[in-house]
């Protein structure tokens, strides 16, 4: 039996859908139809449309970073395509005021905050695009794997201290759980009660190391038992599901059952239907269980450690798909609806990459903000590269030009 009361084993798509079987809580089926006995969301036509749009900006968006860090256009890139869902659905469930603590995958996060232009400077070499995002309540990306997890707790914890109605949603992958930095945040969060939501995204790989090499336990979502608070499991590819656990687990961080988000109007009811009427606030694991269906980056060769026919049945679970087949049972899209969505998602887009590629920069600034004051070794280096830019000109030192 899953989550939602229903033989896995005997569904129709048992055989085709890879979480048939598993405990994780959803509320739309593979064909984006609602599960029976499911609750969806309280949100407006309106709601639902702009997480659709979101997955629609998303995706476009991971295409058009693929193709520009191939035309030599942006640096390594991690892209996202299947994991757009939970980040997406995630974020719809938040306050603006909330804060993400970003790993590198979640780019779902950063278009739902309208943060597109200011984000993608930072993947062309600019460290404005991480400036930028914070300002948007984003802080900048962590390549360091797991070590961001700390200081989300700490910015968690300071919120509470000063009494701001406010939680920090920090993702990071399944392989991030091997670190030390994730135990020590997680039993700082579950000892002080700090409005933490601990966001694993959990595609079946820590690059190219399979989850069964990462952990012993049965899920990555049991681990939160150690440390005193809950732990979920979800369905990281259907959105509805993704948005409905984050907004439970966002109103018990809280503590109060209130207001979780500036987005909706829903009535505080919790992924299983019943009412959360307040209590002590506690910090939550959320597990999102999906699949990247690409690369871990595109320095990465996935082939080299998977099977290709291994990723096709996870496609049956496309977060686009599910929730365009939902909206559309619903009558809350049609063709022209979903051609607009998909139109505007080209021309946001591209107004990123044209706001990108039209900042002038200084070749000195490459050696800013690493030394109070330059070690003689590092100005010799900038000394020659700004002799050598003031003979040549900036135009030799360009990639194509």
């Amino acid at each position: 039996m899953d989550e939602n009361g229903d033989d896995a084993a005997g569904s129709p798509d048992a055989a085709t859908d890879p979480l048939a079987d598993a405990d994780v809580y959803r509320v739309l089926g593979p064909d984006g139809s609602p599960l029976p006995d499911a609750t969806v969301p309280d949100l407006s036509d309106e709601q639902f449309r702009a997480i659709y749009r979101d997955l629609v900006v998303t995706r476009r968006f991971d295409e058009r970073a693929v193709s520009l860090q191939r035309q030599g256009r942006i640096g390594t890139y991690a892209p996202c395509a299947g994991q757009e869902g939970s980040a997406v659905g995630s974020t719809h469930a938040l306050a603006d005021r909330d804060l993400i603590s970003y790993q590198y995958r979640e780019h779902g996060a950063v278009v739902v905050r309208d943060l597109l232009s200011e984000y993608l400077p930072y993947w062309m070499g600019h460290e404005s695009g991480t400036e930028a995002i914070a300002d948007g309540n984003v802080f900048p990306l962590n390549i360091g794997i797991a070590a961001h997890l700390p200081h989300a707790v700490g910015a968690a914890w300071a919120f509470d201290y000063r009494g701001e109605d406010r939680l920090v949603a920090a993702h990071f992958g399944g392989g991030a759980t091997s670190e030390g930095d994730f135990h020590e945040a997680m039993n700082f969060a579950g000892v002080f009660d700090t409005p933490t939501l601990f966001c694993c995204h959990n595609n079946g790989w820590a690059i190219s190391i399979p989850e069964s090499r990462q952990t012993a336990s049965d899920t990555f979502a049991e681990k939160a038992a150690a440390y005193g608070f809950e732990g979920v499991r979800v369905d990281g590819m259907d959105p509805l599901a993704s948005y409905a656990v984050t907004r439970e687990a966002a109103e018990r961080a809280r503590g109060d059952g209130g207001d979780s988000g500036d987005r909706d109007e829903s009535d505080g009811d919790s992924a299983d239907g019943e009412e959360f009427d307040g209590g002590e606030p506690r910090p939550a694991l959320i597990e999102f269980v999906e699949y990247r269906f690409g690369a871990h980056t595109t320095a990465d060769d996935p082939t080299a450690y998977r099977d290709p026919d291994d990723v096709e049945p996870w496609r049956a679970l496309d977060p686009l798909d599910r929730m365009e087949a939902f909206l559309r049972e619903t009558d809350r899209i049609d063709d022209e609806g979903v051609e607009a969505i998909h139109e505007e998602a080209d021309e946001v887009v591209a107004d990123a990459i044209d706001v990108a590629e039209s900042i002038e920069v200084d070749p000195s600034d490459m050696f800013d903000h690493a030394y109070a004051e330059l070690p003689p070794e590092i100005r010799r280096q900038r000394e020659e590269l700004l002799a050598a830019v003031d003979e040549h000109g900036e135009a030799s030192f360009r990639r194509g030009e």
